[in-house]
């Protein structure tokens, strides 16, 4: 493999822009903010991160758990609590199972317990009915005043597609057309009241006025709803929509749909081409650039000292597992088979599968083949690479608070991120250490807020509130019931 020397595990590329703003810096950005979510995954994660002495599996299903981890995030004074989600039970060779919460029941029960912070969940538009997902998201974000947000993914794999009455995942193509049209009908509903809707004037006895709710009749090869919603528009308008496709087909739809966008950018450099890529295809969507937020997830190993910090992280990564297993998991993750290989030859692009026909995650596909691509590693080196970054090409981060902080700066200074959004390797220890010891020192630049300036989603991310109508086109509700 191509070795690299690495502080703090930066790059050396990191490294010189590091050492070129400490030089010259002026402490604050002006109006411009770091964001930060916490993707909350109830046993942390890294896969080892459950067997670690400090971890709680136990209280996995506890709602007293997430509540504690929810606080400590809204403490910390971050954006979100990011929740994702795949609707299969999914068991890859050599791995344990990985247990995920279901997002919609879990944010509501975040939602009384916490005040400020804002509530993500994953639905797949490729194996949900808008209707719902309208409705459940609205009444999130009327129960928690306005902090309500949906990421909308394509999901990934024929076990998925198997849960749902499919032999198999739709096409690529077809997952984008259809998740378009998705985001299509769930707007539409969300807009199908007016702001000024409701009344409730018990002098005059009207709750409601009719005339400012329309019926949307999306017809389409994909859905058919004729609406309109029964919950009045969200507080926010609508809640804030986030996508994290990496493909070409993934980074149009969010051009065209996302106010934040979730990547696996590894390196300042594909940071930074990634931002651009996507702000411009926003530009040619006729979006203003400055509408959505670009939020790299980073895996933050903090501690004490540099010392302490990377003994955690060999702690987790030197859990014993057999290559053999490692090599199982990475074929099936390629769809192929690389048992009878040898561990120690490079691993070729040629190994991998088209994205057209790819029935997984096209967007960790990428990541893969561009991470192949820039170190050169053996099949051997890979499997463990993959192991040890969580099957994912998210930007791992070691050190202590300040060395963190400086990482997370550069990066934003450098235009290769909006912000972050943290996988954090161990719970709650890992959560606890972010905003104990990298959140203060972001504070202290002036690039993160030290206080909520604002009480909804919207507001933490500095996003415009989408203007609602007094009135419609098209048959309201009460006179088509009348004519039936």
């Amino acid at each position: 493999m191509k070795t690299t020397s690495f502080v703090g595990n930066v790059l050396d590329t990191e490294k010189f822009i590091i050492l070129v703003w400490r030089s010259t810096r002026v402490i604050g950005t002006g109006n411009r903010r770091l964001h930060l979510s916490l993707n909350l995954n109830g046993l942390g994660f890294h896969r080892a991160g459950w067997r670690h002495p400090s971890s709680q599996p136990d209280r996995v299903f506890s709602a007293d758990y997430y509540v504690e981890l929810a606080r400590t995030a809204e403490r910390g004074r971050l954006d979100a609590i990011f929740l994702a989600d795949t609707p299969a039970f999914v068991l890859m060779p050599g791995r344990s199972v990985t247990l995920q919460a279901e997002p919609v029941a879990l944010l509501s029960a975040l939602a009384v317990a916490t005040t400020r912070v804002g509530l993500i969940g994953t639905i797949s538009a490729s194996y949900s009915e808008p209707y719902t997902v309208a409705r459940q998201f609205a009444m999130l974000d009327h129960l928690s005043g306005g902090r309500a947000g949906v990421n909308v993914v394509t999901s990934a794999g024929d076990r998925v597609a198997q849960n749902f009455g499919r032999n198999s995942h739709f096409e690529h193509a077809t997952r984008y057309e259809r998740a378009a049209d998705f985001l299509t009908v769930v707007t539409s509903l969300w807009d199908s009241w007016a702001d000024d809707t409701v009344q409730a004037d018990k002098a005059s006895g009207v709750f409601a006025d009719l005339d400012t709710i329309v019926e949307i009749n999306h017809i389409s090869e994909h859905f058919r709803v004729r609406g309109p919603l029964n919950i009045p528009r969200p507080p926010q308008g609508r809640p804030v929509l986030v996508q994290a496709g990496a493909s070409t087909r993934g980074r149009d739809l969010a051009a065209r749909w996302a106010d934040a966008v979730y990547t696996g950018s590894s390196t300042v450099e594909n940071g930074q081409a990634f931002y651009r890529d996507v702000r411009q295809r926003a530009a040619d969507a006729g979006r203003s650039p400055d509408s959505l937020r670009i939020l790299p997830g980073l895996i933050p190993y903090v501690g004490s000292t540099e010392r302490e910090a990377r003994e955690l992280r060999r702690e987790l990564e030197d859990q014993p597992e057999p290559l053999a297993g490692m090599i199982e998991e990475l074929g099936a993750v390629l769809e192929t088979d690389l048992g009878g290989l040898d561990p120690d030859r490079p691993m070729d692009l040629a190994l991998f599968p088209d994205e057209a026909t790819y029935g997984q995650s096209v967007s960790r596909l990428v990541r893969f083949r561009q991470y192949v691509h820039e170190e050169s590693p053996t099949i051997a080196q890979f499997a463990k690479w993959v192991r040890g970054n969580l099957g994912v090409v998210h930007w791992i981060a070691t050190g202590t608070g300040e060395q963190i902080a400086d990482q997370l700066e550069s990066w934003f200074r450098a235009g290769a991120a909006d912000g972050f959004n943290l996988l954090v390797p161990l719970l709650p220890k890992g959560l606890d250490d972010f905003v104990d010891q990298v959140v203060p020192e972001l504070q202290r630049r002036g690039l993160f807020r030290r206080e909520y300036e604002g009480r909804t989603l919207r507001d933490h991310l500095g996003l415009e509130r989408p203007a609602g109508r007094r009135s419609g086109a098209g048959p309201r509700p009460h006179e088509l019931h009348a004519e039936a």
